[in-house]
């Protein structure tokens, strides 16, 4: 027996809708980053991008367990003594909460050229508009997914 490996011909590229309200951040990307990669289909190979475009809406509206709203998040600029940092929760209610979602699919791909390709395939909004009605994504219901015994700090 041969061992599959899928051919661009091969591809089958879905548009998937996630409504990210209510659902843990950890949760909700490590589903889809299983999603971008493509391994929840049979045909998944390592070195293509076999998976689906994934859209991301209430991004804002995610939760965090525990203390992680407090969580400092930090980065350099280049400068000397340019070190910053930012909460997690200060992130969240700013412009651009949708970048917290980006950041947590990211790092749960491989660091590598194919996950930096993976990643164009990830659109994420903070509210509940999005512009790709005439994709007609498919609804992914994350919260039925993930119906464990869980506790959620608001």
């Amino acid at each position: 027996m041969k061992t599959y490996s899928a051919t661009p011909a091969d591809i089958d590229k879905k548009w998937i809708l996630i409504d990210a309200e209510g659902v843990v951040l950890g949760r909700l990307a490590a589903i889809v980053a299983t999603r971008l990669r493509g391994k929840h289909k049979a045909t998944f190979t390592p070195h293509m991008d076999t998976g689906d475009n994934v859209i991301v809406i209430n991004a804002d509206k995610i939760q965090l367990t525990g203390n992680k709203r407090e969580k400092p998040n930090y980065w350099h600029t280049g400068h000397p003594g340019g070190i910053k940092s930012r909460t997690t929760g200060q992130i969240l209610e700013g412009k651009f909460p949708e970048r917290v979602v980006t950041q947590a699919v990211k790092r749960m791909l491989p660091g590598n050229r194919l996950s930096r390709q993976i990643m164009t395939n990830l659109r994420v909004y903070a509210g509940a508009e999005h512009p790709h009605e005439a994709q007609s994504p498919d609804v992914l219901d994350v919260k039925s997914m993930n119906k464990k015994n869980t506790r959620v700090a608001s």
